[in-house]
């Protein structure tokens, strides 16, 4: 290989991890390394465009960093291209030096339990998709008009996140970006009571404090914390709760103490409560969800966790949303953890189940190397451990005279011209969006919110996006 050579990098998946992967990438590696983004949507952004509550708009201003690697003369996006059926694994490899995959963790975690698969029961994750325009989810059907009574079982943001998004006041969803299928039908919504259930106490609940907080900003809507539940609850004291637990701890006291106002709807916060099974009502659809109460007990570790209690309740309710977390998917061909949901790795290395060694040339960030933890910015920092070990693999390649040796796992394609891969990518998928496409659907989207004070209105299905990235690109 000649020392002009490119070195060639692909990433599988646009969102916060993919983009930060890439900026550590095209700044760490002199002036040879070039990146290609392979993204299954026409749009870019993963999460913070599908997932980020519309009322949180300063949280997805971090695409202006993602913009600045965007527009690096060394960078390319592939939109509407599918890892696994447009192009494979081997295909990949055969032409990159590196493939990085951070695809995330679309999938949810399921309860478990009788009756989950009822009419009104939903994953938050469809959910928060629907509202937030993703093409996935644009035909689903939330019955909001049948339910006066929502449960949300998680304690984590997502769950608040779903429980605001319930009682939020139309003129407090006017001017976000929440897809207008979703205005309407909340809009005409019937539910008044949203219960957000833990299954161990407000020390262990996942909140940020910001989140928890915010709720008492809510309009229309009350936050009710029963305080004899509340302090029944915090009767042990967990020895691991970290700063932000206890401010938690004192944030619920807080509304525990407050006097209702009186708002046309309430969100109650409760802990120490698990479902059980979910129960069909007269039209077969939802009617209640039965739950056992629970006693935090000590592990060996001291950490505490939950154990049922004979105590039980049935709470009638017509809607209930699973907020208990992510889970990855496995990717065609590529090595899979179904007990964690991740992909093997260590330090971003990915490993072979069967063998535990690293398979040269490929890597893995983000939520589907480590797991669904932490909030967009730990992906910086995640990516920045996975980029040094692509960088010290390919140390050889970039600086063969300072290389001693080291990186004796770098991978050399056969074949890794830029052109050849653009050409195989549009032969296996004609309506292939370049990041112009991708800048036309920004700008038109832009366009349809402005004349209402919105920042955007979303085109939610593929073949209106796919229409208006054709406009601006080859």
């Amino acid at each position: 290989m000649r020392n002009d050579t490119p070195i060639r990098v692909a990433v599988i998946g646009s969102g916060p991890a993919g983009f930060y992967a890439a900026g550590h990438l095209l700044k760490g590696s002199g002036d040879r390394l070039e990146v290609d983004m392979i993204e299954r949507l026409p749009t870019p952004w993963g999460l913070v465009r599908s997932g980020v509550a519309p009322d949180h708009p300063k949280i997805k201003s971090v695409t202006r960093v993602y913009e600045k690697t965007a527009a690096h003369p060394r960078f390319r996006y592939f939109g509407n291209v599918t890892f696994g059926e447009h192009v494979s694994r081997a295909e990949m490899l055969e032409r990159y030096h590196a493939v990085v995959y951070a695809t995330g963790s679309p999938s949810d975690r399921e309860l478990g339990i009788p009756g989950e698969d009822l009419p009104g029961s939903h994953a938050a994750t469809e959910f928060v998709g629907w509202y937030n325009g993703h093409p996935d989810f644009t035909d689903l059907e939330v019955d909001l008009l049948a339910a006066e009574r929502a449960v949300v079982i998680g304690n984590g943001n997502v769950a608040l996140d779903v429980a605001r998004m319930l009682v939020l006041a139309p003129e407090e969803l006017a001017p976000t970006d929440t897809a207008d299928h979703a205005l309407e039908v909340l809009a005409r919504s019937r539910v008044r009571e949203v219960q957000v259930l833990g299954r161990r106490g407000p020390a262990q609940a996942a909140f940020t404090n910001p989140e928890l907080l915010e709720l008492a900003d809510l309009k229309e809507a009350d936050v009710i914390v029963d305080q004899a539940e509340l302090e029944r609850a915090l009767a042990i004291e967990d020895p691991n709760a970290d700063t932000t637990a206890r401010r938690n701890v004192e944030i619920l006291r807080d509304y525990a103490s407050r006097e209702p106002e009186g708002r046309p709807k309430r969100i109650v916060l409760r802990f120490l409560l698990s479902p059980t099974a979910l129960l069909a009502g007269g039209s077969g659809r939802l009617g209640a969800v039965e739950l056992v109460r629970n006693e935090l007990v000590a592990d060996d570790d001291g950490r505490l966790r939950a154990r049922p209690t004979e105590e039980r309740e049935t709470l009638e309710a017509g809607l209930v949303f699973r907020a208990i977390g992510y889970r990855g998917i496995a990717l065609p061909d590529v090595p899979f953890d179904e007990r964690s949901a991740v992909i093997p790795n260590e330090c971003g290395r990915v490993i072979d189940p069967g063998t535990g060694r690293r398979i040269p040339g490929e890597f893995v960030v983000g939520w589907i190397k480590r797991g669904p933890t932490g909030v967009i910015g730990t992906n910086k920092k995640d990516a920045q451990e996975t980029v040094d070990a692509i960088l010290a693999d390919l140390g050889p390649l970039l600086d063969p005279a300072a290389a001693n040796g080291a990186g004796a796992e770098a991978h050399v394609p056969e074949r890794a011209a830029a052109e050849e891969v653009e050409e195989l990518l549009r032969s296996r998928q004609p309506e292939l969006v370049t990041y112009s496409g991708w800048e036309a659907i920004d700008r038109h989207e832009r366009a349809l919110g402005e004349p209402a004070g919105r920042p955007r209105v979303k085109l939610t299905r593929i073949e209106q996006l796919l229409e208006v990235a054709a406009r601006e690109q080859p």
